[in-house]
């Protein structure tokens, strides 16, 4: 595996399930907030969860082509350390979440095939952190979280101006290979550790988790 990789759990719904993912060693936790995913928290349920974390644990809040109330309500009553913007924000949005609240914004890229690859480059000038993920299928109802993998090889030891993030299908059994074939140095899950969705399993939690740092 890379050197000093860091796992990101998303979709955390249960505080004892923040805890644990510090305990683990993982070094995000993320919090949904797109009503339409099985993993999506309220602002409410997020402060508390927010309170769960261990310091040092990263608390990401993933929004989809939110509006400034949305972000507004999460920023004043969340205790969120960065931004993942999970839709189809622009770049110029992404630049404009960064001067608003102040914190750093983690813009994910969905990919299928060599073309989308370009827009990496194009969000590697204004976001802080990119999340590589698979490209949702036309029509489906989630931007993330399908627990589909993309070809690996379309970021095959590439690197880019800021970290980046691995995500789409990872599981336990398969993170330490897709981190031998990326270089990838951050692995981010969500369903690859649910017995159902938006229920995370901790024992997937601790394989995963163990498998990424191993």
């Amino acid at each position: 595996m890379p050197q000093d990789s860091k796992v990101k759990i998303c979709g955390l719904r249960e505080a004892a399930h923040v805890e644990l993912a510090g305990r683990l060693g993982a070094a995000y936790v993320g919090f949904v907030f797109f009503p339409k995913s099985p993993r999506a928290v309220t602002v409410d349920e997020a402060r508390e969860l927010a309170w769960a974390a261990p310091v040092g644990l990263a608390k990401v809040a993933l929004v989809v082509n939110a509006d400034d109330a949305l972000m507004d309500s999460i920023n004043d009553r969340v205790a969120i350390d960065m931004w993942q913007l999970h839709g189809s924000e622009s770049p110029e949005r992404v630049a404009e979440v960064k001067a608003r609240y102040g914190l750093p914004v983690m813009k994910a890229v969905g990919i299928a095939d060599a073309a989308d690859v370009e827009q990496i480059d194009v969000y590697s000038r204004v976001a802080d952190q990119l999340l590589i993920d698979a490209k949702a299928p036309k029509g489906a109802a989630l931007p993330g979280g399908n627990g589909l993998a993309f070809d690996w090889k379309l970021v095959n030891r590439k690197y880019w101006s800021v970290p980046w993030m691995l995500a789409g299908g990872l599981t336990p059994e398969n993170v330490g290979r897709a981190q031998n074939l990326t270089g990838a140095r951050q692995v981010d899950v969500s369903s690859g550790v649910e017995s159902a969705p938006g229920v995370k399993d901790p024992a997937l939690m601790e394989a995963f988790i163990q498998g990424a740092l191993a």
